[in-house]
């Protein structure tokens, strides 16, 4: 389904469905449109279903970083009137999850969790970001699925017109960078809010060991695994993705 972005002064965002509020946050080189099955599934399922475009490539340099994309979304759910959510995020969208949750426990219900940083990640490449041609772009895109093909020609032409914006690509760099500064080992074991953890098996980006680590420093955590699959479950497994995190909802009783 096609859902219309709404803006209200500095926020974007979509929205469908009406009950517990579920807050998505998408990842450094993701768009609102990888979770259109999340947003299908749980929005018929009772949630409210929200997913903001995080202000990546409009803050200033100097601001660009973990902790003022933690402060946006907070301000977010002021501006809607949200003292309590579901969070879940994928990559860089789960990373900020935590960071928000470091500071604002009281105003998260529970977190989840999919190929997130936070721990260890390799980037996209070892010597990404680089500019290159379309070629090397798509290569460096398929690497983070399993299914390659799940690099559609629109998903890498994205990437592609991120890498070849010299501003774009020099605040993706400082993003990696704060993300390696904030890293949330030491803060894990006071979040004591439940955690559901969606992996990919194949994940190269946030590997295996990443996930385990998650499950050993989180006090109520829960890991579940999907099969020939990378750093982007809800992409490349939506169908299995959604049954796993609403089995996990309804027995947590979410």
């Amino acid at each position: 389904m096609q859902y219309k972005l709404k803006e209200e002064g500095k926020f974007k965002y979509v929205e469908a469905g009406e009950g517990k509020t579920m807050i998505v946050l998408h990842g450094l080189m993701g768009s609102l449109s990888n979770f259109n099955g999340v947003l299908d599934c749980f929005s018929a399922k009772g949630y409210r279903v929200l997913i903001p475009e995080l202000p990546l490539y409009t803050m200033p340099l100097l601001k660009t970083n973990v902790k003022n994309l933690s402060k946006h979304l907070k301000e977010f759910m002021q501006h809607l009137n949200i003292n309590k959510a579901i969070l879940l995020g994928n990559s860089l969208g789960g990373h900020i999850s935590l960071y928000f949750t470091k500071k604002n426990l009281k105003n998260v219900e529970a977190l989840v969790l999919t190929g997130s940083s936070g721990l260890y990640e390799k980037s996209m490449g070892d010597t990404y970001p680089k500019r290159g041609n379309f070629d090397y772009i798509r290569e460096k895109t398929e690497e983070v699925f399993y299914d390659p093909k799940i690099a559609t020609k629109e998903v890498v032409q994205d990437v592609f017109d991120i890498v070849n914006d010299r501003i774009k690509a020099l605040k993706t760099l400082t993003i990696a960078k704060s993300a390696i500064r904030h890293n949330m080992a030491k803060d894990l074991p006071e979040m004591t809010i439940p955690v559901c953890l969606i992996w990919g098996k194949n994940d190269i980006v946030t590997p295996p060991e990443v996930a385990k680590d998650f499950k050993k420093l989180l006090p109520d955590a829960d890991l579940f695994w999907i099969d020939k699959c990378g750093h982007a479950p809800m992409m490349e497994h939506p169908v299995a993705f959604n049954e796993i995190l609403n089995d996990w909802l309804t027995k947590r009783k979410l």
